[in-house]
């Protein structure tokens, strides 16, 4: 391709879960038009706000585009070898002084969305060597893969709705038309939600507000924000007292009905009512309606699980999913078949480990379990802060893609102890709230630079498709890739030096585990012989990421197998079909999805049983407690790190505190004035935005806003600031099986500024 040449693209947009196709115009080396793909497989065109920002994104003058080197003058630009040699200068003291637990690391939310990080992030952590693993996803999704995990067998083994053939639809805690699905990939969700109206199927939201995809809605219940545990309850005792349950064809697959029965008895709709908010006969109402429709299914998401019963909520969503005969159902909820495998298509089906909870490994200060071979987010800052007998503590951090400083919990506690570790290395595109903290920062190539296939969401796909990206645009001269960027750092990690060869160690990482692969009794190119696979990899010249998928789609449920499924996928077959390749909709998967021990889906697990105790010992409480505060989501906003962009943020304020009337009057405040929050951690000051959309007793602020923090480089970020909603939310409060924070249902008092 010439330099100026005009060419047109097409790739996946990865800013979301939609995974919505993209057209991309390139013009002497810049892009001058983004939009939707019309001929996408998936999302034929549809494009939210976000998606056309990339060319923003990649030539916004703030997005870093060398490593910086953090010293006693300030920020210094420098090249690649010298910020890793910083890197093993500051890091390998920590680890030889205090051990590898001495080290700590975050990953992102960015990282699901990412190729790269998908496959190479573990092989980071791995190097690192250190109990003390956080995400995100002890922020927002993990009592879902908790509940899916006991129930299925697999932490990814989520059901997902199949909105496209769905009759009716039941959301709890989550809105759509803002944040267009999560843990549900479906393009243009919005539209799909009309259209299952349009075709007489009915949509009920119950949310605390009245969100956009409430106002859509055929029905609203506002709930009170925490009881949705109690809320499910109560319309489980209603299917039992009316006769309605009915597990329609996974009938022989299902264990635990009784239990559910026994517990189902203690929360009766009159019982559940006064804490929810919710009467009696509106509970009796949805189980009805749900158990009555010819194909239904329910979705719950981040409010569900941000709350302090939230592994509760997401395991009861689909009890009622399989108590009204919906689960694994066309038109219910149901399991993707993704082209990149999982969990559940490996190994051997009807028969597995299962998820086990509350293992050995526990955090120093408090003593809480890892999840799912993580900690709890919630307890990064005092093990950062809070030294042992013999001053054992957290002395360094690794941030992968993540603004933990805005998106965690207390996060004044965890700026705070930030500012006093020993050594702070970052991945990432920006100097933000958390990686100004950082010694080096090692930005990644632009999202435009580099190929694109979204093994993790595929999986969570309301229809099985594979979409395959390569890079649009060239990256910058002497830029290494991601995985070249993780594999180096890995390398410094590990004490193997600075100098040595990502390429080496990516031959050995393909090597491992395609002897992984042919020595499995269950792979579908078990006893082949290794050398020959690896030899058909490497006939494309591909490497990384790439040459990693083309490997997974290969031997993964729909691909050729190297050879003995000739109409099978592969790598090349994809990048032959830029607008994707449609597998067809999501088919009936149980039995062979499972992977209990006992190889059924185990509706009524132990470690919940136990847990629903503790909601009963809760029964009461909600019904005089004061307000509380919950978060919300925002199409144009993408969690904290799009703000940078002007297209995204002009226009009104946006990160207001929402009010009813009524409270707005009884606590004095005004439409044009502001309003101030505080919590048990801290205080926040927001403008007033009063409406009858927010529940009485309920104030909303949305999440990833507070760009004021002094030493950032987001020049357009900074004169939008908003407030930070996570200065108020506690870090001592988490929900104790999944170790999720509790970001909604908070506790506050609310005056006039």
């Amino acid at each position: 391709m010439t330099a100026d040449a005009t060419t047109v693209s097409f790739r996946t947009c990865p800013l979301c879960e939609a995974t919505c196709g993209l057209e991309v115009t390139v013009r002497h080396g810049e892009v001058v038009r983004i939009r939707g793909d019309r001929e996408d497989v998936f999302s034929h065109g549809y494009l939210c706000p976000k998606g056309s920002t990339l060319r923003q994104l990649h030539d916004d003058p703030d997005r870093l585009r060398a490593p910086r080197v953090r010293r006693d003058d300030g920020w210094h630009e420098v090249g690649w070898d010298e910020a890793f040699e910083e890197v093993e200068r500051r890091l390998l003291p920590v680890i030889e002084a205090h051990g590898r637990d001495a080290v700590a690391i975050y990953q992102g939310n960015p990282g699901a969305h990412n190729l790269s990080l998908m496959l190479y992030g573990r092989h980071l952590v791995a190097a690192l060597g250190t109990a003390y693993r956080y995400s995100a996803s002890t922020v927002d999704q993990m009592p879902k893969q908790v509940a899916a995990g006991l129930m299925f067998g697999t932490a990814i083994s989520v059901p997902v709705p199949d909105v496209d053939r769905t009759d009716h639809l039941l959301v709890l805690g989550a809105d759509p038309f803002s944040s267009n699905g999560s843990l549900l990939t479906a393009p243009d969700l919005p539209g799909r939600l009309r259209a299952l109206r349009a075709r007489g199927g009915k949509l009920v939201v119950v949310d605390p507000r009245r969100s956009p995809t409430a106002d859509e809605a055929d029905e609203h219940v506002a709930v009170r924000p925490g009881t949705d545990a109690l809320l499910l309850l109560g319309m489980l005792h209603t299917l039992f007292v009316e006769g309605l349950v009915d597990l329609g064809d996974v009938v022989d697959h299902v264990a635990g009905v009784e239990e559910i029965r026994r517990l189902a008895d203690g929360f009766g709709p009159e019982v559940v009512a006064p804490d929810c908010g919710v009467d009696a006969a509106t509970v009796r109402h949805l189980a009805r309606e749900l158990a009555a429709a010819p194909r239904a299914a329910v979705y719950g998401r981040i409010g569900t699980c941000t709350q302090e019963f939230g592994t509760m909520a997401s395991w009861l969503v689909d009890v009622l999913n399989a108590l009204t005969g919906n689960l694994d159902r066309v038109g219910g909820a149901m399991f993707p078949l993704p082209a990149g495998g999982s969990p559940n298509t490996e190994g051997a089906p009807l028969t597995g480990r299962g998820v086990r909870l509350g293992g050995a490994r526990r955090t120093r200060v408090r003593g809480l379990p890892s999840v799912l071979g993580e900690f709890p987010v919630a307890t990064l800052a005092e093990e950062l802060d809070t030294p042992g007998p013999e001053g054992e503590r957290l002395r360094a951090l690794v941030t992968v893609a993540g603004n933990p400083v805005l998106s965690t919990q207390h996060s004044t506690r965890l700026d705070l102890a930030l500012a006093g570790l020993d050594c702070v290395v970052s991945v990432d595109c920006y100097l933000n709230e958390t990686t100004r903290h950082a010694h080096v920062i090692l930005p990644p190539p632009s999202p435009l630079a580099r190929s694109h296939f979204d093994v993790l969401l595929y999986r969570l796909a309301v229809r099985n498709v594979a979409n395959w990206s390569p890079p649009t645009l060239e990256p910058d001269p002497g830029q290494p890739t991601e995985w070249e960027i993780l594999l180096r750092l890995a390398a410094v990690a590990a004490g193997r030096g600075t100098r040595t060869d990502p390429h080496a160690d990516d031959d050995a990482l393909v090597a491992a585990t395609v002897s992984r692969a042919v020595a499995s009794p269950h792979s579908r190119i078990t006893g082949r012989d290794a050398e020959e696979i690896l030899g058909a990899l490497s006939r494309s010249g591909r490497r990384g990421p790439d040459r990693m998928l083309d490997f997974l789609l290969r031997a993964g449920p729909w691909g050729d197998a190297f050879g003995t499924r000739p109409d099978g996928l592969t790598l090349d077959l994809l990048a032959a079909h830029p607008h994707g390749i449609d597998l067809g909709p999501l088919q009936p998967r149980v039995p062979d999805v499972l992977r209990t021990p006992s190889g059924k889906v185990e509706l009524a697990p132990s470690e919940l049983l136990a847990d629903a105790e503790r909601l009963r010992r809760a029964l009461g409480r909600w019904a005089h407690d004061g307000p509380v505060l919950v978060g919300r989501r925002q199409l144009r906003s993408n969690n904290s790190w799009m703000h940078n962009l002007e297209v995204l943020v002009k226009g009104k304020e946006r990160c207001t505190l929402q009010v009813h009337p009524d409270d707005a009057a009884r606590w004095g405040l005004t439409p044009d004035g502001r309003a101030r929050v505080t919590s048990r951690v801290g205080s926040v000051e927001a403008p007033v935005e009063v409406t009858d959309a927010i529940m009485a007793g309920v104030v909303s602020l949305p999440h990833g806003w507070g760009h004021d923090l002094p030493g950032t480089g987001l020049a357009v970020a900074s004169k939008r600031p908003g407030v930070n909603s996570n200065v108020l939310t506690d870090d001592q409060v988490v929900d104790p099986l999944s170790g999720n924070g509790v970001l909604n249902g908070i506790p506050v008092t609310v005056g006039p500024a």
